[in-house]
């Protein structure tokens, strides 16, 4: 797994990492290690911070390291380089990471201040969202005007290989793209994957420049009016799984636009995991793992978000001889025995509201559907369900006008469902507390 500080690998500014316990530098970006003469990060072993970058043969006096916060950087001063610091965890472990930056130039320096400030307040208020989304659509907003930018967005690669527009800002009188940039053709952005892969971000200061380098992006990019951007690359274990970035910012921010987001590349992608994992466990607590369909937490909240339909159809299930089939041929057959049945379930009713609500017990709610057409899928489940040589006992039950009585209308189709499932037993006689 990457460690955040290699996201500033191709940085133009001088980065270095040291262990806050022993003081060893563990990391230099490709400027600092040319910078002090190492060739690879093998050069710096052993050495330590103090030694290397301050020319001391101990530690500081004056070491700020007690003063350093996650997510903030303390700025300070020495002749014509500014310096920020800031606190990294990583596995346990405290890292202070440095940042070197030649201010030579006032207008420069000050500019740097003042965006640090607004991205600084943009953490701060970004961090005090509610979800991992609303902390994205924070931090690209508080981007986006740090920089003066007309759209700040994120993309990411879809399970087709294409690129996703997951998250915008847009300036005022901007008009808002998101929604027509879904499933970008993988071979849209191809140069610039290529690129990601070598740790090299994008800067465009002027669209004509990659007009024939690479047409098919310029004519992308062309078609939504932007004349310049920055993109930088988010990695998630060494895997480029998107990108983040700018458009049409002032030609002065272009200078140091690369450099304030890949800081920021760490948060968004902490923030698209903290996203991901809880549409998992939210997926989790509400889907049936073996049957992929919803489980008692899903039907009621789908029974609690029923609107006043005109018609209401019930369809009540129970998977005949589940128990007999786990105990005579083991769980795996008795899986298969469940995944057949909903399989055929979904056929028929797919479009409805489908849960397993028991070990061998399955329900669809259909809102809106018609009697006729209720009545049509079950024979037809029926069938399905033979053709797979599988049995289930079904209870249905349809009401024009009932859906403030949904719970009444599946009782009742719970008992129809018996009744089915008595007169097979007695059709085949098999005693049920035996094997089939």
């Amino acid at each position: 797994m990457n460690k955040i500080w290699e996201f500033f690998d191709t940085m133009d500014e001088l980065v270095y990492v040291s262990d806050m316990d022993n003081y060893d530098l563990i990391y230099m970006n490709k400027k600092a290690l040319q910078t002090y003469g190492f060739h690879s990060l093998e050069d710096i072993s052993g050495k330590k911070y103090h030694e290397i970058i301050r020319h001391c043969s101990a530690p500081c006096s004056a070491c700020n390291d007690h003063e350093l916060r996650p997510g903030y950087f303390r700025e300070w001063q020495e002749r014509q380089v500014l310096f920020k610091d800031t606190l990294i965890e990583e596995d346990g472990k405290k890292y202070h990471m440095e940042i070197a930056i030649d201010v030579g130039r006032q207008e420069h320096r000050d500019s740097m201040m003042s965006l640090e400030a607004r991205i600084n307040e943009g953490f701060r208020v970004a961090l005090q969202q509610e979800t991992p989304s609303q902390t994205l659509e924070v931090l690209l907003e508080y981007t986006g005007k740090a920089l003066g930018s007309e759209r700040t967005y994120i993309f990411e690669r879809n399970e087709s290989g294409c690129d996703d527009n997951t998250y915008e800002w847009v300036a005022s009188g901007i008009t808002p793209k998101k929604d027509d940039l879904q499933n970008l053709p993988a071979e849209v952005c191809a140069n610039w994957y290529r690129s990601f892969r070598t740790d090299r971000h994008i800067v465009i200061k002027k669209l004509e420049d990659i007009r024939e380098s690479d047409p098919m992006q310029y004519e992308n990019l062309k078609r939504q009016n932007i004349r310049s951007l920055v993109v930088v690359p988010l990695y998630n274990e060494g895997e480029v799984i998107g990108f983040y970035g700018i458009e049409n910012p002032p030609e002065k921010s272009l200078d140091y636009a690369s450099d304030m987001l890949q800081i920021m590349a760490h948060f968004i992608i902490s923030s698209l995991k903290r996203r991901n994992l809880l549409r998992q466990l939210k997926e989790m607590s509400y889907c049936d793992q073996l049957t992929q369909i919803g489980n008692r937490h899903a039907m009621s909240k789908y029974i609690n978000n029923l609107q006043n339909e005109r018609s209401l159809g019930i369809v009540y299930c129970d998977v005949t001889g589940l128990k007999q089939t786990n105990d005579q041929k083991g769980h795996d057959a008795g899986d298969k025995l469940l995944t057949d049945a909903c399989e055929c379930l979904k056929k028929n009713f797919g479009e409805y509201g489908l849960f397993r609500i028991g070990g061998d017990e399955l329900l669809t709610i259909c809102a809106g559907i018609g009697e006729t057409a209720l009545w049509q899928g079950v024979e037809q489940l029926k069938k399905d369900l033979q053709d797979k040589s599988v049995h289930m006992a079904v209870g249905g039950i349809w009401e024009k006008d009932n859906c403030s009585n949904v719970k009444g209308l599946i009782a009742e189709a719970e008992k129809r469902m018996y009744i089915d499932k008595a007169a097979y037993y007695k059709k085949y006689g098999i005693n049920r507390r035996h094997s089939l």
